[in-house]
This record gives C-alpha cells, structure tokens and sequence, in this order.
C-alpha cells in the first residue's frame, strides 16, 4: 500500500520519534522512506547594515544551517539504514515549512507524510502557528501524524 513515507523532521525531542515511528511503520509496510529539513531563513530583521556585514550573516546562517541539518539526517540515515530500510535525505531553507513540505514531499514521489505534532495551546498555535496543520490542508498526500 505504502511504500514511499516522507518524514519531515526538525531536530526536537519529538523529531526522534517521527525518526523511530516511522522506522517501524517503514519495516511493517515494506516501504522506504525520505528525510526532509526545512531550515528557516535569515529573519528579515537581520537584513540591515552594509552589504559586507549582511553578506557574512547570510554566510553564518547558511553554514549553520547546512551542519544543523546534514547532522540530522546523517543521525537518521543511520537509526534508518541500521533497521534495515532504505533512506534518502533532502533539505531546504524557507519561511514557507508547510508548503516546502507539500511541494517536496510531491517531489520525491512519496505516498505518505508522516510528521510529528507539537500539540501546542491555542495560544502556541497563533504565536508559532502549525506546520502540521498546514501540511495536513495543503497535501493531496495522507498525513500520518504521530504525537
């Protein structure tokens, strides 16, 4: 039924068992599964200064981002490849989490989205907003989402 999953991860407590979760789903079903970072951009407050100043910004924040998110998929690569199921990982920087997600995740021909809540509050919901649920509107893809 499923063969190709698409886990989006972020490096949070809660990633780890989007990690292992669907590891497990991934060895029951048979199926393979992608990786995907989604690392933020540069916050547009950052964008002021001279043009050398803003250019070794964008240089840290690009470094940073491309380590933060190579040590997450290699750390998932292994738990993946350990198991027995095959792995492969992207990632990208935008402001748009959800929609990288969709469009990636499309992409990749990937016939599951299995992600991870926050569960947040209301509150936590207008302030931090939800890529899960963005995901789960914007997707023609089933989303499985593990709490």
């Amino acid at each position: 039924m499923y063969k190709h999953l698409f886990v989006p991860v972020e490096g949070s407590e809660l990633s780890h068992r989007a990690m292992d979760g669907s590891i497990e789903l991934a060895l029951q079903l048979g199926a393979r599964i992608t990786g995907f970072v989604v690392e933020p951009d540069l916050p547009l407050s950052t964008m002021t200064g001279d043009r050398s100043e803003f250019t070794d910004r964008v240089k840290s924040h690009e470094a940073k981002n491309e380590a933060h998110a190579a040590a997450l998929m290699q750390q998932f690569e292994k738990r993946a490849l350990d198991a027995g199921v095959a792995f492969k990982a992207h990632q990208t920087t935008s402001y748009a989490v959800g929609q990288s997600i969709v469009n990636q995740a499309e992409k990749s021909g990937c016939d599951m989205i299995v992600m991870v809540s926050h569960s947040r509050s209301r509150v936590g919901k207008f302030v931090f907003g939800s890529h899960t649920k963005d995901v789960i509107i914007e997707s023609k893809l089933p989303v499985l989402v593990l709490r």
